[in-house]
């Protein structure tokens, strides 16, 4: 990918310039109208269309009929591809609030999994709040990984390169039709988002001035191989080797064995790795029934936990799932079952035939678990976002929010952690990291929402006080939300600490608690 990378840093570079020298701005103070800038000239960029959308529903491009639009403000909705190199082609719209509802400021919003689609509810989000805000396709439409076949400059495009643009000529299209360039800029994303948030602030730290990074899947390569993994490791012929229906039994069973360790009874593990339930507990010790594991079920589930090792030296290639992430929930889709016991075929296979080995009759089952691993990170590394090294991004006072569940099943907490560790190792330990950036863990959460903790926590709010003020956040506030309604909050803690009720007060109530050394 050395000739990728560089015509993509060329391709940057004139798309940099342009910033830099102030070019495409009309005088401060003034703006063109929105659909003048259809006009606007930008390097490798055509804008599409520009039009004024006034305060109403908004019929989400490509939903459902039976969909429900979304209600906005009035804006100006411009529509542009970019193409930094020949063989791109990224879509990217570009959201700018009336000048009385503007806030100054600019919002980034992230993707999800290997989905090719603007994100309309992230940027509705965003408009709602004030903000211009952008978003992309990332180079490609759909979640077909097949776009990546014979299109190594796509694959660029999806992994960092797509942001980036989206970034830079987002800003001038803001500063053409708003006569000043936004004040600070963020970014917001969770799974794919948050990889592609870490990618900016270790890629691009001028791009944006805070950034928060939900779950975020940084070691992309290592963390598709741990799924095949867990693919190989519970299913046999096809077949799960594990009755996804006693999932739930494990979960039950640990958070038993384990939920008093935060000083409150609330069915939520905090930091599952300080739990010592062993599954083998659970064994069949007569006939095997629905409430007990058979010895190839608990062979299965700890393999999970332990995670993807290399077959010759044992060398852990990517950590396994937590306790408790195993059965929260009902039905398809809950815990494991979704991530891997109801799949037919390990999940995420294609990025193996269309990436890394570029056929499409590839089978799985010749992975090679000591040869193959680094074949494929020396092939496809660039997708990782894992360096340590953010000294670009903090020396221009950039601030990073980061975020994860505990109980996570298609992203483990554990990896996540790693990298905020590496992090402190490089940056000089943990108070000079924590200057810049801090790490947020959320018991009971899952992938960027849901699973029996509080699920759901906005960031944003207290990237802004960062950035804006200076105030570096002692705590973010999660919410649990039943049926629209909230019904339990806690306080998030900055890693390493942990939140501990006060003794007096509900359990459901976040001011009960406080943050201390776990």
């Amino acid at each position: 990918m050395s000739e990728s990378r560089s015509v993509a840093r060329r391709a940057i570079a004139l798309i940099a310039l342009p910033i830099l020298l102030g070019a495409f701005a009309p005088p401060a103070g003034t703006g063109t109208s929105c659909a003048q800038l259809a006009a606007l000239t930008l390097p490798d960029v055509k804008i599409v269309t520009a039009t004024s959308t006034p305060a109403g529903p908004f019929g989400v491009p490509g939903a459902p009929a039976t969909a429900a639009p979304l209600t906005l403000p009035a804006f100006c909705r411009v529509a542009a591809v970019a193409t930094p190199t020949p063989d791109s082609s990224i879509n990217f719209e570009v959201w700018i609030p009336t000048t009385e509802a503007w806030n100054g400021k600019f919002q980034g919003v992230g993707n999800g999994a290997f989905e090719g689609a603007i994100g309309y509810a992230a940027m509705a989000a965003a408009l709602g709040r004030g903000y211009a805000t952008a978003s992309t396709d990332t180079g490609h439409s759909g979640g077909d990984l097949r776009f990546g076949e014979g299109h190594p400059e796509r694959i660029v495009d999806w992994a960092y390169r797509s942001i980036h643009v989206m970034t830079e000529a987002a800003k001038l299209i803001v500063r053409d039709h708003a006569g000043r360039f936004p004040d600070r800029s963020y970014f917001t994303g969770c799974a794919t988002g948050g990889h592609q948030a870490l990618m900016e602030a270790q890629r691009f730290p001028a791009d944006y001035d805070g950034i928060v990074a939900g779950n975020p899947a940084a070691d992309r390569t290592n963390e598709i191989i741990y799924y095949l993994w867990t693919w190989m490791a519970t299913h046999r012929d096809g077949v799960s080797i594990v009755a996804p229906a006693k999932l739930p039994l494990i979960t039950k069973a640990a958070v038993a064995a384990c939920d008093a360790l935060d000083g409150v009874t609330d069915g939520v593990l905090d930091d599952p790795r300080r739990c010592t339930f062993d599954p083998a507990s659970l064994a069949c010790r007569g006939a095997a029934d629905a409430s007990c594991l058979t010895a190839p079920e608990l062979d299965a589930v700890k393999k999970v936990y332990a995670g993807a090792r290399n077959a010759r030296t044992g060398t852990l290639i990517f950590p396994g799932w937590p306790l408790g992430s195993e059965g929260y929930g009902e039905g398809p889709g809950a815990g494991w079952r979704g991530s891997v016991l109801d799949l037919r075929e390990p999940r995420r296979v294609d990025f193996f035939k269309y990436f890394v080995f570029n056929d499409p009759n590839w089978d799985w089952r010749t992975f090679d678990w000591d040869r193959d691993v680094d074949y494929t990170d020396a092939r496809m590394g660039f997708l990782n976002a894992t360096s340590p090294d953010l000294r670009a991004f903090q020396s221009r006072g950039g601030k990073l929010l980061m975020h994860t569940g505990w109980v996570d099943p298609i992203l483990p907490a554990a990896d996540v952690i790693h990298y905020y560790e590496q992090v402190e190792k490089t940056m000089g330990g943990a108070a000079q990291t924590q200057r810049f950036f801090r790490l947020f863990m959320a018991p009971g959460m899952a992938h960027c929402n849901g699973g029996p903790g509080p699920n759901v926590v906005d960031a944003l709010p207290s990237i802004e006080e960062w950035v804006e003020h200076g105030v570096a956040p002692d705590r973010l506030i999660a919410s649990r939300i039943v049926g629209g309604a909230t019904d339990r909050t806690r306080p998030l803690c900055p890693y390493p600490q942990v939140a501990r009720w006060k003794g007096t007060g509900s359990t459901d109530v976040a001011a009960n608690f406080v943050c201390g050394a776990p």
